[in-house]
């Protein structure tokens, strides 16, 4: 299993001039650090108008300055609002496909829609059309970016052809993934050949039917894009202390805030109940069923000493997801020094139960010559067992 690190950059009240700087520029420091010591991936959101909970309508910008920072980590786009009302299409292939050369090749292209009725509003979107537009926009980017010319005549938009440019590094283009937060976007993800990136805090329980339907439904996918990208992406907080009481005292209170700021978003169906939205009253999914109230710090969240980060993420390997990408912070709840220590342990105590045990040595062929005398020298009587 391999791990990540997940922003939205929450930016909390009272604003100072600096307050959103600071944040972006303790982010970008925190993820040369991630690269530095060897983790995988690094996902930004892209949210509109939501106060202190993210101020992040830009990623791609954010993401192209974090990969001129960096040489190893995967830069994940997490995700590019696939709604041509929000984004035309044809600009969200020409900001990936540059971001995919910026980071030479390290892009991770996730794709969703929104939950929240200010950001819908905002734009206008109606939402009962807003997955059948995520459906047309993901077959048109990888179409605009293995052909030449490109055109499209669909219900949601249209375009004369023309050269969208540049074309990514990565061939035939970027992994493809969708945003997560319920068994029906899991199925749809595995029947469109697409990633499943998690983006609802759970338990490993709650998520394993989910990445079972997920597995069995992608083996008959019919891929949106040139491949199949069958690969599982959970999500939660992380804390990795010297104790378990000092890592509950800073990272569970980062997450409580965190799960704070979002329950008080205004989920889109609870404005305006549909087949599109469940009627959830907030737009982060804090229930799976009725009474069961989803908990940041319940099972499987690793937070705590080292050993229990590992026991944790055990619960996770165990149903089956690929990676595992982590809230670190909301704004300065846990101060900028503490997260760069819990990465370095994280790095040095937990990460190491996690690789790939080493392979073997190929038995040494055997010296052929030799063998041949020593038949010659049986067949001749002269030979032992």
């Amino acid at each position: 299993m391999k791990f990540g690190i997940f922003y939205e950059h929450s930016v909390q009240r009272p604003w100072t001039e600096t307050s959103e700087w600071r944040v972006y520029h303790q982010a970008l420091e925190q993820i040369c650090l991630a690269d530095e010591l060897g983790f995988d991936q690094v996902w930004e959101v892209e949210h509109h108008f939501l106060e202190e909970y993210s101020h992040s309508p830009a990623p791609e910008v954010f993401l192209s300055a974090a990969a001129t920072m960096t040489e190893n980590i995967h830069i994940g786009q997490g995700i590019a609002l696939c709604l041509p009302q929000v984004n035309h299409p044809a600009r969200v292939a020409e900001r990936a496909a540059a971001l995919d050369i910026i980071s030479n090749g390290r892009l991770e292209f996730g794709t969703g829609r929104a939950a929240t009725w200010t950001e819908l509003g905002g734009f206008q979107v109606e939402p009962d059309d807003t997955k059948d537009m995520w459906d047309e926009v993901i077959r048109a980017i990888p179409h605009m970016w293995t052909n030449e010319v490109a055109g499209w005549d669909g219900k949601y938009f249209s375009m004369p052809e023309r050269a969208v440019i540049p074309k990514p590094v990565q061939k035939p283009h970027p992994p493809m993934w969708v945003a997560v937060s319920s068994p029906e976007t899991a199925i749809q993800a595995a029947e469109r050949g697409m990633g499943l990136l998690g983006v609802s805090i759970g338990t490993p329980a709650q998520y394993e039917q989910r990445i079972a339907d997920y597995r069995r439904v992608i083996r008959n996918a019919d891929p949106v894009g040139k491949f199949v990208n069958n690969q599982v992406n959970g999500v939660g907080w992380m804390y990795c202390g010297e104790s378990d009481e000092e890592a509950l005292a800073l990272g569970g209170a980062g997450a409580m805030a965190f799960m704070s700021a979002a329950a008080h978003l205004v989920g889109v169906g609870s404005i305006y109940p549909s087949p599109a939205y469940s009627s959830q009253a907030s737009a982060i999914q804090l229930r799976d069923r009725p009474g069961d109230v989803i908990n940041p710090l319940q099972q499987g969240t690793p937070i705590g000493n080292p050993d229990t980060v590992i026991a944790a993420l055990r619960q996770w390997e165990e149903i089956g997801v690929d990676r595992m990408v982590f809230l670190i912070n909301f704004d300065q709840v846990v101060p900028h020094d503490k997260i760069l220590a819990s990465l370095k342990r994280f790095a040095a105590e937990v990460m190491p139960a996690f690789e790939e045990p080493e392979r073997p040595p190929l038995t040494r062929l055997p010296d052929f010559d030799a063998v041949e005398e020593v038949g010659l020298l049986a067949a001749a009587g002269g030979g032992g067992d």
